[in-house]
């Protein structure tokens, strides 16, 4: 009695199987006739099916061989291991000092790394470059299209014949207010288009030979003797408009001058007397010079009144002492 208990109790409990459950359209009070049901019925244990409370297990799927995993392999020997190459790093030496040939390709001329551009350093601007007061002691190296360079208000002392080598663009100089005391001779002679040259306010004793191609010439405020002006230095200077010389220790005027002159400053010089041949033709009584208006000499230990033959031929009297 106690053991069938037991299994009702248990059947109760564990919910119904999906074997026992009752068919369909079966209620609860059929599929368990609790009325009729006797507890003193014995079971047929001997007949049980074991299978009426669900699929059997197939316990053959436990007997399975058991994989043993394999121990851990050796580590690799050294002579299995791949070969690290290391390099050594090649020193680079810097490049050898590069000749300069200002013929060749580039802005400056050879493609050199000679340090800070001059456009660095000065302002460029189309041809124009301009280092005014920048505290130049000598001619920076200029790039091959300048027009004109600006090099005013600095402390370059002198101008070497290799300053503007190869420059052939080069139609304006502007020097002044620097302390120049000295030039190379031929400086100026290997720029063709060269026609401005200014060099006020400096330290010069003598002028370097200049090309044939000048219109304007400033030289004031230096300490320039007659001695060195070039004999007929101007005479063959066909396009000279401008010239100005004041504010030197010339001792006289230094002619033949071009016929195209406008302008000529000789104020506060050395200068003591006139020559016939001064401004006019001395062999051409008929000759008068027409473009040669502005004539200064005052500042001189000069009487012009008394040299009239000097300065019949101009349109205009000279300024100065009478």
């Amino acid at each position: 009695m106690s053991l069938m208990m037991a299994l009702v109790l248990a059947v109760v409990f564990m919910g119904p199987s999906p074997n026992m459950a009752a068919p369909t359209g079966v209620t609860d009070d059929e599929a368990f006739d609790l009325e009729n049901y006797s507890l003193n019925s014995e079971m047929d244990w001997e007949n049980l099916d074991v299978n009426i409370y669900g699929d059997s297990y197939d316990y053959d799927d436990l007997d399975q061989e058991i994989e043993v995993g394999t121990v851990a392999p050796d580590p690799p020997s050294a002579a299995s291991l791949p070969t690290v190459e290391y390099h050594e790093e090649e020193l680079t030496l810097p490049p050898a000092p590069v000749t300069l040939d200002f013929k060749g390709p580039g802005l400056f001329g050879p493609d050199t790394g000679l340090g800070m551009p001059t456009c660095l350093l000065c302002v460029c601007i189309g041809g124009s470059v301009y280092c005014d007061d920048t505290g130049l002691d000598q001619i920076p190296l200029l790039p091959k299209d300048t027009t004109h360079f600006y090099g005013r208000f600095n402390n370059i002392r002198h101008v070497k014949n290799t300053d503007f080598n190869y420059l052939n663009q080069l139609q304006s100089i502007d020097l002044t207010g620097n302390q120049i005391s000295g030039m190379d001779e031929d400086v100026f002679l290997s720029l063709p288009q060269l026609h401005q040259l200014l060099l006020a306010d400096n330290n010069l004793q003598s002028m370097p030979e200049l090309p044939i191609t000048m219109k304007y010439i400033d030289l004031r405020n230096n300490r320039l003797i007659s001695n060195g002006v070039h004999s007929e230095g101007f005479k063959d200077m066909s396009q000279l408009e401008f010239l100005y010389l004041s504010d030197n220790k010339l001792d006289y005027i230094p002619v033949p001058l071009p016929l195209g002159l406008r302008v000529l400053h000789l104020q506060n010089n050395n200068i003591q007397t006139l020559y016939e041949d001064s401004f006019c033709n001395s062999h051409d009584r008929h000759f008068i010079r027409r473009n040669l208006e502005d004539i200064r000499l005052d500042g001189n230990p000069l009487n012009i009144q008394l040299f009239p033959q000097a300065y019949v031929c101009l349109p205009r009297l000279p300024v100065g002492s009478h």
